[in-house]
């Protein structure tokens, strides 16, 4: 079973546990995601399953979008609702107009430090096994960007918000920092993915309707038409000559494709082959082979 299924996790699951879930239910044992979301959080968890497992290189540097909720008046140990409180509830008199001002300093390009309770690694030891044991942590900062943060509604204590961030970026830390900056606590209390780069949450299954699909061997009907994975890449429609060259890794021309320097090679509307890249002229080599 080859292809990229959109899950839309539910709240309460690791993206490990998805992914298990999914390879108990499809029987496909090779099966990945394109990226991590926390257990509270929902919405877009793109899998990727059997050769579409080594598209995973392409989606290491993905963006993604968000739409959630920060609840202001107190901080957590984590950032986000699943946490203890690290104080007393604080008394919350803020505007709309002030919280709106507040998050403009979250936008472009930030230096952000990773919360304590994350997947980061210290000495070889991710810093929330650290943290669960009270222990120091302490994470360098990492360069990420903002492209917008938005605060759609403001009710006096909760703020719902829209995000589009780069990869490696902590939602939560800019809940956590936007508390700090306002001089009351704040964390993240709801979290939905909207979008991944390409893949959006119109596109998402849940696991309920998978395994009913799975029960009518109709799974195949829920993954994504290849046509729309990696639409940034030119696409063609190799000849059976070419395309039985390219099955075995070997190089095409393709003449029609003189100026890109990566495509995707299809075999048929649906079938695809391989990712190619421009080696001289008109040569392609592929880059990653889907075919058997």
């Amino acid at each position: 079973m080859d292809g990229v299924l959109i899950v839309n996790k539910p709240a309460g699951m690791t993206s490990h546990d998805v992914v298990a879930r999914v390879r108990r239910i499809t029987g496909e044992k090779s099966v990945g995601h394109l990226g991590t979301l926390d257990p509270m959080a929902t919405g877009v968890l793109p899998l990727v399953l059997g050769r579409f497992t080594r598209l995973a290189q392409f989606y290491t540097d993905a963006d993604k979008r968000y739409e959630g909720v920060m609840r202001f008046g107190w901080a957590t140990d984590t950032y986000d609702a699943d946490g203890e409180a690290a104080g007393p509830e604080e008394p919350v008199n803020l505007s709309r107009e002030q919280i709106c001002s507040a998050a403009k300093q979250f936008v472009g390009r930030l230096e952000q430090v990773p919360p304590p309770f994350s997947a980061k690694k210290i000495a070889g030891v991710p810093a929330y096994k650290l943290a669960r044991k009270k222990q120091s942590v302490e994470l360098a900062a990492k360069q990420v960007e903002v492209r917008e943060f938005e605060i759609l509604e403001w009710d006096g204590t909760s703020a719902r918000f829209s995000a589009w961030v780069t990869s490696g970026t902590y939602v939560r830390s800019i809940a956590h920092e936007l508390g700090i900056a306002l001089g009351v606590g704040a964390h993240l209390s709801q979290l939905t993915r909207t979008a991944v780069r390409e893949f959006t949450i119109a596109e998402a299954h849940s696991l309920e309707e998978l395994a009913e699909a799975a029960a009518g061997k109709t799974v195949a009907d829920l993954l994504l038409h290849p046509r729309l994975v990696l639409p940034e890449f030119p696409a063609v429609t190799a000849s059976p000559e070419s395309a039985a060259r390219i099955k075995h890794g070997g190089a095409v021309n393709l003449p029609e494709f003189s100026k890109a320097g990566t495509v995707r090679v299809f075999a048929s509307q649906r079938e695809m082959l391989a990712i190619a890249k421009r080696v001289a002229g008109t040569l392609f080599q592929p880059k990653v082979v889907l075919a058997g």
